[in-house]
């Protein structure tokens, strides 16, 4: 039986490619943000697009952060694209006219604006992939398609004192400097870049998360 995705359905801009994507590498796949089917499925994709304070108020609008804390907290799959990742993090120095919103707090650290000379990042990247990942499992060495002005620029979350804590994989790219181009740590991934837009090397992406559901 095809692995079920429910793409978060919280207004976060255009997610028919993903809900497409999905489809196409073998997901059963809904969008939607009611509560029973959010929880129930075998895998929450969470896009993002645009200000992450904007997809903040979003989120909460649909109860996000608390669906997405209760899968996470059951060990229940749950994967962040692009803002998507971004919310996950304790929050962000982009600016909003609508006022400042505290991220997931899923990830220490906060979401800069990336230190390069030309902003908005905007196209087919490669990424450094971490050692023994899954998610990168036969795309190694492929490029990915980014657009974001803003990322993690560094990593913080490191096991601490004496317990066998499995570290989380975290992937590199750069433009301008090194940021934090996706992350596995236990059932919550996420990447910075869009599998969905990514062509090929986006579709063996998902379709490894698919198949691990």
């Amino acid at each position: 039986m095809a692995a079920h995705v429910v793409v978060l359905d919280y207004g976060s801009g255009n997610v028919r490619s993903a809900v497409r994507m999905l489809e196409r590498v073998g997901a059963s796949v809904e969008l939607s943000s009611d509560h029973r089917a959010v929880l129930s499925a075998d895998g929450l994709f969470v896009p993002g697009v645009g200000n992450f304070h904007a997809c903040m108020r979003g989120l909460r609008a649909v109860d996000g952060p608390r669906l997405i804390d209760v899968r996470l907290a059951g060990g229940r799959p749950v994967m962040g694209v692009c803002v998507g990742m971004q919310v996950l993090f304790d929050g962000s120095t982009e600016p909003s006219a609508g006022g400042l919103e505290d991220g997931l707090g899923e990830w220490p650290g906060v979401v800069e604006r990336l230190a390069a000379p030309v902003v908005p990042h905007m196209g087919w990247s490669a990424v450094e992939a971490a050692a023994g990942s899954r998610l990168f499992d036969g795309v190694e060495n492929e490029r990915f398609y980014f657009v974001h002005s803003y990322a993690a620029l560094r990593w913080t979350l490191e096991p601490e004192g004496s317990m066998v804590v499995m570290a989380p994989k975290v992937s590199w790219a750069e433009h301008g400097s090194s940021f934090v181009a996706a992350v596995e740590n236990g059932p919550l991934v996420a990447t910075q870049f869009h599998p969905e837009k990514s062509g090929d090397a986006g579709a063996r992406l998902l379709e490894n998360w698919v198949a691990s559901l």
